[in-house]
């Protein structure tokens, strides 16, 4: 087993659904879950944190590639999972046989899958686009693709869905923005409704949608990154989420360096003082960006020591301070213990977001299960 060791804490995965389950049982009385673990569950390892969603309520799985869901096929979860992206046509046989549920945007797209579905029936989710321009068809458009996949004999109407892509702003105009769409879906579901159609499950609601808008979280909410510790925006921090991922190493070496010496690829950073500094043997081949070299500290015996020096691929250097008692092997945080450290300090320090940190982290990192 490597030093290096990204420590997934299932227990914390749990409390986070139990939070969002409570937020949005008090919302309407109650809504199903569907819990994304695309990306391998973003970076956490897909299998057991499906697993450990659907111990605990989890209606619904989803996943953003076919052979994301044939690994959890083949894993023996027979739960509903959303496929999020369109599949190519010479994959729509495996999503048939894997009985994924495909969100359906156009009307040719429908007609693959009503083909490729030929002798069972496949369920699908009508995708709406309101605003994002990602995916969905037109408002215009619903009736029309609505009556063509009822109309299919190997096709079913399980679920109604659309995306908001500023639900988690708290900018007056943002939030107008978000309501007027929020309106006009339950618009669109009302036309599917008075043509005939049932819609199946309606969903809207991702991270954003849950915490602020309670009006959005109808038959079933998306949460994504709140299940893995942490608010979709920074401006969302008082849920009390805790980070599911914990990148832990050890410190490899320690050497004392004179006032005046360099540390690692071009110099960027030189002692000011005597000191001494130690090896962690973690770098960008791990995931760890090299852009936050020299502007993120670590966790070492509870305090944070501060990163010099760039980046390495393996490897990267900490400042143990002049009078350092610090032993070699001893045990050091990269990120997730928030809020004394978590990988939103990472992604505020290079200018992205939580959800990159924790999928980058690279699979020859070992992934390590605590269950408390």
């Amino acid at each position: 087993m490597r030093a290096t060791q990204a420590v997934i804490h299932i227990d914390r995965f749990k409390k986070n659904i139990a939070l969002v389950q409570e937020k949005v049982g008090a919302c309407q009385g109650g809504c199903l879950l569907l819990a994304p673990v695309k990306a391998d569950a973003y970076g956490h390892g897909a299998v057991p944190l499906a697993y450990a969603a659907l111990d605990v309520g989890c209606s619904y799985l989803a996943v953003a590639t076919v052979d994301e869901g044939a690994e959890l096929r083949r894993m023996g979860i027979s739960t509903p999972i959303l496929l999020l992206s369109p599949p190519l046509p010479q994959e729509l046989t495996a999503v048939v046989s894997l009985d994924l549920m495909p969100l359906v945007s156009d009307i040719e797209f429908a007609e693959l899958l009503a083909r490729a579905a030929k002798g069972r029936r496949l369920s699908v989710h009508l995708k709406i686009d309101i605003g994002m321009g990602r995916l969905g068809c037109r408002p215009e458009d619903v009736a029309a693709l609505a009556q063509f996949v009822d109309s299919q004999p190997y096709l079913e109407i399980a679920g109604t869905a659309s995306h908001l892509e500023v639900s988690d702003s708290l900018n007056p105009d943002d939030v107008a923005h978000t309501c007027r769409q929020i309106e006009e879906f339950q618009s669109i579901v009302e036309v599917i409704k008075r043509s005939g159609i049932d819609p199946g499950i309606v969903h809207i609601a991702a991270s954003g949608g849950i915490l602020l808008h309670t009006e959005a979280c109808f038959d079933m909410v998306r949460p994504g990154i709140l299940l893995y510790g942490y608010a979709p925006s920074p401006s969302l921090n008082d849920f009390p989420v805790q980070p599911v991922m914990e990148l832990r190493s050890n410190i490899v070496l320690i050497k004392r360096v004179k006032k005046g010496e360099s540390i690692s690829y071009g110099r960027t950073w030189t002692a000011t003082e005597d000191t001494v500094v130690g090896t962690i043997p973690v770098g960008y081949g791990d995931g760890l960006p090299r852009l936050v070299s020299g502007r993120h500290s670590v966790l070492i015996r509870g305090k944070r020591r501060p990163l010099v020096g760039r980046i390495c691929m393996d490897l990267c250097m900490v400042d143990l301070g002049k009078d350092s008692d610090i032993e070699r092997w001893e045990e050091v945080i990269i990120f997730g213990a928030k809020p004394a450290l978590s990988a939103e300090d990472i992604a505020v320090a290079v200018g992205t977001i939580p959800y990159e940190i924790t999928c980058n982290i690279n699979k020859r990192v070992p992934r390590v299960y605590h269950t408390n």
